[in-house]
């Protein structure tokens, strides 16, 4: 044993830090314990004692103690005291209780060989326990070796660090005593408990009124800069709140707004409307022309700058051509409510032009009456559906409701006299003329959103299609309620909005839709079942934008099978499809067609096309015989 405790000397001398070799198991010890075990009554309590140093000590040598685990009689082993010289270059710190993880396992495997030694010269039972105790002291302290061995004082069985560590402890809690940290506490929850809970809204400061005052405005306080207080200012006339007001009902005189009412040249417009009333507008024969010679007629429609014109104030929302045969005649409403009337075998061309103003609010439909040329029926946003009679040179108001918008109407008579009007609320109205003084009106209710166009079968007059928000249907005038109908028929083929739907002109057997999906649709409407078949899908870009009118594809009243659209594409123009779907013409004007034509018409006998823009205009293509 001895000189195994040299040899440890040795190598602890020739290095800087003690080194400890590698635990290697041991069959002879079944169970052994690298950590302290504490142990109560019989057994004593493994402590580790550690004298901390400055990184550039260097240890001299260790010195282990000559007597090593001596067994007693009461079969205990006695600590092996490992004590640490200092060198003459450094200076040992006091005794530390909590140590580096390393220097720990460096003890621990220092006492395992220390244990392998002692259990092969004492054979010792498994079921004992190693206890080995370090104690490492400083030269420095003051502490003697006596101190160190346990002796059979009060304390005996304990190191002097657990010693000195329960007197510690005695010490402070003697301290913590004599600061009556206890009562203190419970003075303070008593304080807590007594005080009154704060007020959950904070008061406002009252103001405090100063003598002075603020500064303010002479002016505004009216007062002059001498300290005299101004007159009081006379009241102002009230303004308009709405923007563009309704106007009186009643008739209202034709008054044109960009000529004088008393000259010549309209008196002679008027007297050429008068007489328009004598001439028939019926055709006894509606027999469509062939195919052949309608596409010739069509290639034959030109434009020139004479038939161009500015007629009214804002965009057109529609356009009617008058159906006589003599002179060229074109009325056109405006978004302004203005309705601009154009005789274009004046020359020039600005005589023969005259704007009235019937309406506060957009003029959306526009037709000559089927039985005296010399009448325009005007409709409008405003909930207004007035009569231009040129022989009186007056505005007749046919029908008013204020409550609501009318959107279109079209004559359920072929006399004239009942008419259909469609509300911009989904409702509609069947108005009778007939009756004196104001329009018999009744009101229908429908479940439609919106209604933009109406349109009557022109067979069977009973029937009629409106284009709503999303849905065409087909009515039956005879089976309306007021509270409510059905319509007989619901297209549901439309995938977004609608703009309008009308029936073919001559049979009513082909129905055509103007979707915002770029599509146009044909229906064969030859028999009014519960669902009309889809004919054909015509590819076409309906897309015009919030500052152009919607297109509207309409039929060309003298060809049953042809519609008329404007378009959108380069270089501007107007298109003209087959009922097939085939594009048989498209009427190009060059410099005088540069903008869009959203609102066509076509006349009923001629071969004359009017289409309106958003900027007013009205641009006349005809063939060299309408000249």
């Amino acid at each position: 044993m001895s000189g195994f405790c040299e040899a440890r000397e040795e190598k602890a001398g020739s290095r800087p830090r003690p080194q400890v070799n590698e635990y290697k198991e041991n069959q002879n010890i079944p169970y052994v314990s690298l950590r302290p075990i504490p142990r109560t009554v019989l057994e004593k309590t493994v402590t580790v004692h550690l004298a901390a140093f400055s990184c550039n000590d260097k240890v001299d040598q260790f010195q282990h103690s000559k007597s090593l685990l001596e067994k007693n009689s009461n079969n205990e082993l006695l600590c092996k005291k490992i004590e640490i010289k200092k060198t003459s270059r450094g200076i040992l710190t006091p005794k530390m209780e909590a140590t580096s993880f390393r220097a720990e396992s460096t003890l621990q495997k220092s006492s395992l060989d220390v244990h392998r030694e002692s259990n092969t010269r004492l054979h010792k039972s498994s079921s004992e326990a190693v206890i080995l105790s370090v104690d490492m002291e400083s030269s420095q302290d003051g502490d003697s070796d006596e101190d160190t061995t346990p002796g059979l004082d009060d304390f005996s069985g304990l190191s002097s660090y657990e010693r000195k560590r329960l007197k510690n402890i005695a010490e402070n809690a003697n301290f913590f005593a004599s600061l009556q940290l206890s009562e203190s506490a419970a003075r303070l929850r008593e304080m807590i408990k007594k005080r009154q809970p704060s007020e959950s809204k904070r008061k406002k400061p009252k103001k405090r009124e100063s003598e002075t005052g603020c500064r303010r405005s002479m002016r505004l306080l009216k007062v002059d800069p001498s300290g005299v207080s101004l007159p009081p200012t006379p009241p102002q006339p009230a303004l308009v709140a709405e923007e563009n007001p309704l106007l009186p009902p009643g008739p209202l005189e034709m008054t044109p707004e960009n000529r004088d009412g008393s000259n010549e040249l309209f008196k002679e417009f008027l007297q050429t409307w008068a007489e328009m009333s004598k001439t028939s507008s019926k055709n006894t024969q509606k027999e469509s022309p062939s195919l052949k010679s309608y596409n010739a007629n069509l290639s034959g429609m030109v434009i020139s700058e004479d038939t161009v014109c500015k007629v009214a104030k804002g965009a057109v929302f529609s356009v009617a051509l008058h159906p006589s045969e003599t002179r060229t005649l074109v009325a056109a409403g405006a978004k302004s409510g203005q309705i601009g009337l154009w005789d274009l075998t004046q020359r020039p061309k600005e005589d023969g032009i005259y704007v009235f103003h019937p309406h506060s609010q957009p003029v959306s439909c526009l037709y000559f009456s089927p039985v005296n040329p010399a009448h325009i029926l005007s409709l409008s946003y405003d909930g207004t559906l007035r009569c231009g009679d040129f022989s009186r040179a007056i505005f007749e108001e046919v029908y008013r409701n204020e409550s609501n918008c009318f959107s279109s109407f079209d004559f359920l008579g072929e006399d004239g006299s009942t008419l259909v009007v469609g509300h911009w609320d989904g409702s509609m109205s069947l108005v009778d003329t007939r009756t004196p003084g104001t329009s018999y009106e009744k009101l229908v209710k429908f479940s439609l959103q919106k209604i933009r166009t109406i349109h009557v079968h022109p067979v069977n007059r009973q029937y009629f299609i409106t284009a709503g928000l999303r849905n065409v249907c087909i009515y039956d005038a005879r089976k309306l309620t007021p509270m409510g109908s059905q319509p007989l028929i619901s297209l549901t083929e439309q995938t977004k909005s609608i703009a309008s739907a009308y029936f073919s002109p001559i049979t009513g057997n082909r129905v055509v839709t103007t979707c915002a999906d770029c599509n146009l649709r044909i229906f064969d409407s030859s028999c009014i079942s519960s669902q009309l078949p889809l004919l054909t899908t015509i590819r076409h870009n309906t897309i015009t934008g919030r500052w152009l009118t919607r297109f509207r594809a309409v039929w060309d009243p003298k060809q049953e099978d042809c519609i008329i659209v404007g378009s959108m594409a380069y270089p501007r123009r107007i298109e003209i499809f087959h009922e097939t779907g085939k594009c048989l013409h498209s009427l190009f004007g060059g410099e005088y067609l540069a903008s869009v034509c959203s609102i066509n018409a076509m006349h009923p006998s001629r071969y004359i096309l009017a289409g309106g823009n958003s900027s007013g205009k009205i641009h006349v293509f005809m063939n060299n015989e309408s000249f």
